[in-house]
């Protein structure tokens, strides 16, 4: 069967969905950092977040295109896990989150391991005259999404068992999610989320994703209870008209921005929530800049925008022909989908606050650079996929979904290379 044109194009159309939507969003930060009578010290320029993002833009398109050129069959688990990449990223994400947490009981590490907004998430990295972040978090959710593609396209065959497959995968994730869940409760629900999608998409008995459910259910309630600002923030969420300032302030201003932006909004640059009304409007809330000033014309056109990327996603998974390939794909496009959901959620008031940013679009050089590392495999996926479009359907009702004898035959074969 003969490649489409439209085939051969997936890849070029979404990296130019990926870099409209970073584009949007650096110039967002820079109108959401605007601030009355501000001298900017160029010295200093590392400390301002939109000239930051302005830095971390170009280096995330060159991130995504290194990673589109690496073959992503590299990052399959040989005969052995010591061979492949992936090990050794996941063992120095559990060591940073490791660093992270033991600020909580070390008083030596303050240089390194900074209190932000209560919390310790992050490492500093000094360079030269400027220090660096790096967010360990981040790099867990993205390595264990590799990782779990890998286990599941390696253990195709015996994915069902439950005792000698299941639960060693589930020990590891729940290794992640410990580390995680302290500083970060949301990445660590989503870490979880996107583990187990991961694994149902990779043929893991339902019977099996089931059990673990509840006790997860009972583990995070605990997390909840015992934060009394993760228990304000629900019932604020359940119960606004008693929480009109405080704990509510955030989700009343974010609605004050979207709905006086009106059908075409303030005009760029032209908003007033950015100027102190509004927290965290370079981060989780800047899609309420952008619903104030480009109006709900703006805000819609950056959902279609995700949802042409979700679709192109879609049509990676369902082309690819090698089974950690397609699960990795799905888990890329999964991340991305659900984060844009639940971050569009939070800022409309339709889920309560958690602090999640909206992909490719908030400020973050974390997220950015290593979101963008992601979509660069996804293309490579893309351009490695050989099942056409157009002969999609008669090979589907060829080889069932569930049948992974020749995914599993091309994984042997490359394990060897």
């Amino acid at each position: 069967m003969v490649k489409s044109k439209q085939d051969s194009t997936i890849h070029y159309q979404i990296a130019i969905v990926v870099i409209f939507l970073m584009s949007i969003g650096t110039v967002f930060v820079f109108s959401a950092s605007a601030n009355i009578n501000q001298d900017i010290d160029l010295r200093r320029f590392y400390e301002y977040t939109a000239l930051r993002q302005l830095i971390f833009f170009p280096l995330a398109v060159l991130a995504m295109y290194a990673a589109a050129s690496v073959d992503y069959r590299r990052f399959k688990p040989g005969k052995s896990w010591f061979g492949s990449p992936v090990t050794y990223i996941l063992v120095l994400a559990i060591m940073c989150l490791a660093l992270v947490l033991s600020q909580r009981v070390s008083p030596f590490l303050p240089k390194w391991v900074p209190q932000v907004n209560q919390h310790y998430r992050w490492i500093k990295i000094p360079i030269g005259a400027f220090d660096m972040s790096f967010q360990p978090s981040e790099l867990a959710k993205w390595t264990i999404i590799i990782f779990v593609a890998g286990y599941c396209s390696k253990y195709a065959d015996t994915l069902k068992q439950f005792w000698k497959r299941f639960v060693p995968i589930c020990v590891i994730i729940g290794l992640v999610m410990a580390l995680v869940i302290v500083e970060d409760f949301g990445t660590a629900a989503f870490i979880a989320l996107l583990s187990f999608l991961i694994m149902l998409v990779g043929g893991v008995s339902l019977k099996h994703i089931l059990p673990p459910i509840p006790v997860m259910a009972i583990l995070f309630t605990v997390a909840i209870i015992t934060s009394p600002t993760r228990v304000n923030r629900i019932t604020a969420f359940l119960h606004p008209e008693e929480f009109t300032g405080g704990i509510n302030y955030q989700p009343s201003q974010s609605l004050i921005a979207l709905g006086s932006g009106g059908l075409w909004g303030k005009g760029l640059g032209k908003g007033i929530s950015k100027y102190g009304h509004l927290p965290e409007d370079t981060t989780d809330f800047i899609f309420a800049i952008i619903g104030e000033e480009l109006g709900f014309a703006g805000a819609a056109a950056v959902i279609i925008m995700f949802i042409l990327f979700i679709w192109l996603g879609l049509l990676v998974v369902i082309r690819c022909d090698d089974i950690f390939g397609r699960l990795l794909a799905s888990g890329i496009v999964l991340a991305i989908g659900i984060q844009a959901v639940l971050n569009i959620g939070v800022v409309t008031v339709v889920l309560p606050t958690k602090g999640i940013p909206l992909p490719f679009v908030s400020a973050g050089g974390t997220s950015m650079l290593l979101s963008a590392a992601a979509i660069g495999m996804l293309m490579n996926i893309a351009k490695r996929s050989s099942i056409p479009l157009n002969g999609l359907s008669a090979e589907l009702r060829k080889k069932p979904p569930g049948d992974n004898a020749v995914n599993e035959q091309i994984f042997e074969d490359d394990s060897d290379d």
